[in-house]
């Protein structure tokens, strides 16, 4: 006796009316990934060739009759001497960034949830959420406004109080102080928000039950708020870690106007490294190769924090 069969499997029907408009309204989204996310791909090429021009030949004669080099560019790279000094700023940085870019939009986030006036709290949020809007060249202007040695107005006020000028943008021991406060002044306002729109979700009838119960404010955040915002604090953290071997470009090159000699120590990074090679005679090969070696070195991370993550809830995992 045959078994009675569950559910029925739905037949796909025929291509419909339908299938054909959602297909033309995905059309200019797959072009646009075609033409800018898959065909530069093709570009990894160069980081395995020394790539040579031949005067009058275009991109693709020059990268097919150019020798290959294997793995040398990115040996080359490894024995540079501030191969460690970038890998060093870039790696402190964002394990700094991810740390406090959870932690102040969090406690941001709570503390705003408790305020009881609305206007209060639309005015703090937009106050926060304003400078992740801004353009870090305009935001260096502002720095430099605050920063310059002659005009300033630190300068002006460290006069006013009988000390001396300080030279800013000579004194490397101040700027990974200056970054990282900018960093979060930028872009703590948009986590806030994320965490903020997270917490109005929750159910209110969980807080009045709560203060029924007797629970004090702390306990409420504690037992109902935090524990709500869990899954969201862990997908931001893997997002976060998959980019710690990449860099703000405009905050360390920008923010630093263009990292003078004097702050290179601090303020370089991979990406602007980068950015430097391709503006010097550095060979193609090698700038490609380091910048391969950071998108794969970043794929592993975010891949590697997902399965840690994965291991220990396995619900809260993105991937």
């Amino acid at each position: 006796m045959k078994k009675a069969s569950g559910k029925k499997k739905t037949k796909r029907g025929r291509w419909t009316k339908d299938d054909s408009q959602l297909s033309l309204l995905a059309l200019p989204t797959f072009v646009w990934y075609v033409l800018f996310s898959y065909l530069p791909m093709f570009g990894v090429v160069i980081a395995f060739k020394n790539y040579r021009i031949f005067p009058g030949k275009g991109f693709l004669y020059n990268l097919i009759h150019s020798d290959w080099s294997g793995f040398g560019n990115f040996v080359y790279m490894f024995k540079s001497n501030s191969f460690a000094l970038l890998l060093r700023n870039t790696i402190l940085y964002n394990v700094v960034f991810v740390i406090l870019g959870i932690l102040i939009p969090v406690t941001l986030a709570i503390m705003l949830s408790l305020i009881h006036g609305k206007v209060k709290s639309k005015i703090y949020q937009t106050c926060m959420f304003f400078p992740h809007f801004l353009s870090w060249v305009v935001v260096s202007y502002f720095v430099f406004s605050f920063l310059s040695a002659d005009k300033g107005i630190f300068n002006q006020i460290l006069e006013t109080l009988g000390r001396e000028p300080v030279q800013w943008y000579m004194e490397a021991k101040y700027w990974p102080f200056i970054l990282i406060f900018m960093k979060m002044w930028k872009g703590v306002g948009y986590g806030t928000v994320v965490y903020l729109a997270c917490i109005t979700g929750v159910d209110t009838t969980y807080y009045e039950a709560a203060v029924i119960d007797g629970a004090t404010k702390w306990k409420q955040v504690k037992y109902i708020t935090i524990p709500f915002l869990k899954p969201i604090i862990i997908m931001m953290f893997i997002l976060s870690i998959g980019g710690i071997f990449s860099s703000d470009f405009g905050l360390f090159y920008q923010v630093t106007r263009g990292i003078p000699a004097s702050l290179y120590n601090v303020s370089s990074t991979i990406d602007t490294y980068i950015y430097n090679a391709i503006r010097s005679n550095s060979p193609i090969g090698m700038t490609s190769a380091t910048s391969l070696l950071q998108s794969v070195a970043c794929c592993f991370t975010i891949l590697f924090a997902n399965w840690i993550v994965k291991k220990v809830d396995d619900e809260y995992a993105i991937i």
